[in-house]
């Protein structure tokens, strides 16, 4: 490609809105241009990153003998309310009517339609196992969308779905789409981990996201250095402290405490360590009554891992001032358990702590020296924190390191989730009707440029890997438009480089040079090498890799089979 025949269109100034590198980036580079909140169109430059992650998708899809289809974005709402998904899913599910009066959405998932295809095209477990792939446009009605493509609301995402058999079966597929993740992750150069997961809305009981490691990423990743452990936040174990609780030191006092109504304040006020303190948070119960669950002063309440104890309402809904004031004859900052006569759950870490200090249930009161046993019931003793960083491995084998990533795969055994739901089965060897075992896995197609760029940028621009630049090499002649030597080895490279099947692009715009390798770094492209009849008279060209801190020489009578080695061809 010559970049008089491309389209470049690069600015100096990204738009006032752009709220991180990625999406900042993006615009100033002419990969994408904003049409309305979360929806972008995707300009040529961009639009050639797009591509090159969907062939290695694809390629590892059907490496993985995933088969394509295409499914419409347009879905009835009739599939949807057979799961019961038409009215859980929320605001996010943009649901609209036709001419007819007949409720539709667009998909920002296909598990629905996929199993309706399933139930109606696998009758036999003769045609089993299968497995669906789609690389298609989902929309996802984001209340706050942000951030450019990394949250917006029309994205592009690869949807797979198997069916099996048995559960062994859909182990054998999920192990297969999770390798095939990671052979995807690793051709597209980026620093990933793939952590255990909460399953969330989509559901089912096995769970592994791919995480772009990201200072910028939203979501906070657990892992140990010193084994293979990773998890999620919401999923990742908060292991109970080692010992025994030690025996009650101090009897139960109450003290008065003024216009004290969260941690920092008790801490302050009394002087004390943080590590003393309890923090009482109270959701509603499935009857709704109120649950008081404990977490030590300096955790924080998992809300994930709240919402799935048995008994408590989902989704988590905290108890509303009225209902707690009610129950516990206080209102919020000064409650504890003791005297409370409803359930109480601790937290693990709670659970092995003495002399505590609590609410007491008085507003502007609270206890130091509390002890459960003594003072108030044994409580039932649950995982209900976030883990921090130094927290035992739950695998025994070191202590946990968090560090921040951004989602951009997700794999998910269903088990028969939705099979069950919409009556989907195969008749078995024995002639018997089964519900179909099911698993399904997503890339966020356009999200991977979005946190690739999170993981590669600098004062500069995007620092592209090589698999997924828009062009892996640019050839930058300083007057091309001038001189016949340039011009003449440019071209010379410029065709040999093609000819070698890499994607290079001549920049014979006839820019000046501050010009052109500003917008070269912008763009990121990866390797560059700068010919000019200086260089030339001394036989030599420049090159440069975009992390590169100042340029190399290399022979001119030579530079194919030098820039050849740079890319490892």
């Amino acid at each position: 490609m010559r970049a008089s025949q491309f389209f470049i269109s690069t600015l100096k100034e990204a738009p006032a809105d752009a709220d991180i590198a990625s999406q900042k980036l993006m615009m100033r580079a002419g990969f994408i241009r904003k049409v309305a909140a979360g929806i972008y169109s995707w300009m040529p430059m961009g639009l050639r990153s797009v591509r090159k992650v969907e062939n290695i998708v694809r390629e590892e899809m059907n490496r993985a003998g995933a088969i394509e289809v295409s499914l419409p974005v347009v879905q009835p709402a009739g599939l949807w309310q057979e799961t019961g998904r038409w009215d859980k899913m929320g605001e996010e599910l943009l649901r609209f009517k036709d001419r007819h009066e007949r409720d539709f959405a667009l998909q920002p998932t296909a598990e629905e339609l996929i199993t309706d295809i399933a139930r109606n095209e696998l009758r036999s477990y003769r045609a089993l196992p299968k497995n669906f792939f789609q690389i298609q446009t989902k929309f996802r009605d984001e209340r706050r969308p942000r951030f450019g493509v990394m949250r917006g609301r029309e994205f592009t995402m690869k949807d797979a779905y198997s069916f099996d058999r048995s559960a062994e079966a859909a182990g054998v597929s999920y192990d297969n789409m999770y390798a095939a993740y990671c052979r995807i992750f690793d051709r597209l150069g980026l620093s990933y981990r793939a952590v255990a997961a909460d399953t969330g809305a989509i559901g089912g009981d096995r769970s592994h996201e791919f995480q772009v490691i990201a200072d910028t990423g939203e979501d906070a990743i657990v892992y140990c250095p010193d084994s293979d452990y990773a998890a999620n936040i919401e999923l990742a174990e908060a292991v109970a402290p080692a010992g025994e609780r030690a025996a009650a030191g101090a009897a139960m006092t109450k003290v008065h405490t003024p216009k004290v109504k969260t941690i920092a304040d008790l801490v302050d006020f009394l002087k004390v360590d943080i590590k003393q303190t309890v923090k009482a948070v109270v959701v509603d119960g499935d009857d709704d009554q109120p649950v008081l669950l404990l977490v030590r002063g300096d955790h924080e309440l998992n809300e994930v891992k709240a919402e799935k104890i048995a008994g408590i309402k989902a989704p988590l809904t905290f108890a509303a001032p009225g209902a707690i004031k009610a129950a516990f004859g206080a209102n919020p900052g000064s409650l504890g358990p003791v005297g409370f006569k409803g359930r109480v759950i601790a937290d693990r870490t709670v659970a092995k702590m003495a002399d505590m200090i609590t609410g007491a249930n008085e507003d502007d009161q609270h206890y130091t020296g509390v002890n459960f046993g003594r003072d108030c019931a044994e409580p039932e003793v649950m995982d209900i924190r976030n883990v921090v960083a130094g927290d035992a491995s739950p695998d025994g084998k070191g202590e946990l390191a968090i560090q921040r990533g951004i989602e951009v795969g997700h794999v998910f055994y269903l088990g028969t989730k939705y099979s069950e739901a919409m009556n989907a089965t195969f008749l078995d060897e024995d002639g018997k009707p089964k519900p179909f075992e099911m698993g399904c896995y997503g890339i966020g197609v356009t999200r991977i440029l979005g946190a690739a760029i999170e993981q590669n940028f600098d004062d500069k621009g995007m620092i592209w890997p090589d698999a997924i630049a828009p062009f892996t090499v640019v050839i930058c002649p300083v007057g091309y438009d001038r001189s016949t030597e340039v011009k003449a080895a440019a071209d010379a490279l410029y065709q040999g480089l093609l000819a070698k099947g890499v994607d290079v692009i001549l920049d014979d715009r006839g820019e000046r040079p501050g010009a052109m390798f500003a917008d070269w770094e912008l763009i990121g492209a990866p390797h560059r090498v700068t010919i000019g009849d200086r260089g030339l008279k001394e036989g030599k060209v420049e090159y440069q890799h975009r992390r590169d801190t100042e340029a190399s020489a290399l022979a001119a009578d030579a530079m194919l089979e030098q820039v050849l080695a740079k890319l490892e061809l």
